[in-house]
């Protein structure tokens, strides 16, 4: 993808590709960006020139970088060697680039003998128990998950969790908020 007619049509491509998957019509992508839905239409088909005025503002909107957009990227990039990071009793390794509108991770947990503090932040989790049991504190509620069970919540309500009895492995799934909570811990 070298010729610049190639990696607009790539840009053009992804913004309507990623309205269409986050469920916006033009009028509602319109809304959000102050820009007209014939404005957003015409950037999608080609019939007006990109630029800064209206990628930016189309960008912000549907959650992206610039760079999502534009990156012209190789079958390279499909693999993902995870790197595990270690903090107090948990283990994490990141199952998806940083740059995405979520984050997968694999989660290892050890079990504490006491409640770890509880956090609020703005998003949402998922999270599927693949070995062991977790304790899910959301406020004063308690909540066991096993192995092959899964939890998702509202991350505006304090929650917290650790590993029953022995240690216990699970992919998380966040959104962009609840990724800038959890990498940032």
């Amino acid at each position: 993808m070298n010729d610049g007619s190639d990696v607009e049509r790539l840009a053009r491509t992804r913004l309507r590709s990623i309205r269409t998957t986050l469920g916006y019509s033009l009028d509602q992508l319109a809304e959000r960006t102050n820009l007209s839905p014939s404005t957003i239409s015409r950037v999608e088909t080609g019939k007006r020139t990109l630029s800064l005025d209206v990628l930016v503002p189309l960008a912000n909107a549907l959650q992206v970088s610039l760079d999502v957009l534009f990156e012209a990227t190789s079958d390279e990039d499909v693999v993902i060697r995870p790197v595990q990071h270690r903090s107090g009793s948990r283990t994490t390794w990141p199952l998806s680039r940083v740059d995405g509108r979520t984050m997968a991770m694999k989660v290892r947990l050890e079990p504490e003998a006491t409640m770890p503090a509880q956090r609020v932040h703005p998003g949402y989790d998922w999270f599927l128990v693949l070995e062991g049991r977790v304790l899910l504190w959301l406020g004063e509620r308690q909540i066991e998950v096993e192995k092959g069970e899964a939890a998702e919540f509202s991350t505006m309500t304090p929650h917290s969790m650790t590993a029953l009895d022995e240690p216990a492995e699970l992919i998380m799934v966040f959104d962009r908020e609840g990724q800038r909570a959890h990498l940032h811990q």
